[in-house]
C-alpha cells in the first residue's frame, strides 16, 4: 500500500460520514497532488498522501484546539505515527501560520511543528488553494472569493485569508511556472 493510498483510507475514515463536502474537497485536492506528478517526481505520492491528510483536523474526532492544522498533525503525529513530512505539511499547509497567529496558537504550531521544504508546501498550498470546497478546480482568486463569501469579512479565516494572501499567491505562481517549464 501506498502512503497515498493509506492517507486516503484514514481520511476517509475520518472525514466522508460526518462531513462528506469537506471530503469532497479533500478529494479535489488529491486529484491536483497527483496531476503534479510530473514536476514532484519521487515526491508525488507523498504530495498526494498530504493532500488526503490536510483537512483531517475538522473531522469532529479530531477536533481539540479548533485550528484544523494543528489538531490534524498532532493526530497524525502522536495517533497515527504517520512520516514527519506529512504532519509537517498539514501543520504548515496553505500558510497557516497566518491563522495559528489570529488563533494566539502560533508558539503551539512553531514549536511542534517545523516548516516542511518550500517546494512541497507551495505544491499543497496549490493544491488546496485551486479546489473548491466541492472538489471542483477553481482559480485562485475564486477560491480566496469563495472563503471570504463562506466566512464573511470579520471572521478570523477572512483575516487570515487575506493575511495570507500573498503567501498563497506567491506558491500558486511557483507551481504554474514549474508545471509551464515542464
Amino acid at each position: 500500500m501506498t502512503q497515498a493510498e493509506w492517507a486516503r483510507d484514514l481520511a476517509r475514515q475520518l472525514l466522508e460520514k460526518p462531513l462528506p463536502r469537506r471530503w469532497a474537497h479533500t478529494q479535489g485536492v488529491a486529484a491536483r497532488a497527483a496531476s503534479l506528478a510530473p514536476i514532484l517526481g519521487d515526491d508525488a505520492d507523498t504530495l498526494t498522501a498530504a493532500a488526503y491528510l490536510h483537512d483531517i483536523g475538522y473531522s469532529p474526532e479530531l477536533v481539540d484546539t479548533g485550528f484544523h492544522p494543528l489538531d490534524g498533525a498532532r493526530y497524525l503525529r502522536d495517533v497515527a505515527q504517520a512520516d514527519e513530512t506529512l504532519y509537517r505539511l498539514v501543520a504548515h499547509h496553505s500558510c497557516a501560520v497566518n491563522e495559528a497567529t489570529e488563533r494566539g496558537l502560533f508558539d503551539d504550531l512553531s514549536k511542534e511543528f517545523v516548516p516542511e521544504r518550500p517546494d512541497l508546501m507551495d505544491a499543497l498550498t496549490y493544491c488546496d488553494m485551486t479546489t473548491g470546497p466541492d472538489g471542483r478546480h477553481l482559480n485562485v482568486a475564486e477560491r480566496l472569493a469563495e472563503i471570504h463569501s463562506r466566512y464573511g469579512p470579520e471572521h478570523l479565516v477572512s483575516r487570515s485569508i487575506t493575511a495570507s494572501t500573498p503567501c498563497i499567491l506567491a506558491a500558486v505562481r511557483a507551481v504554474q511556472a514549474a508545471l509551464e517549464q515542464h
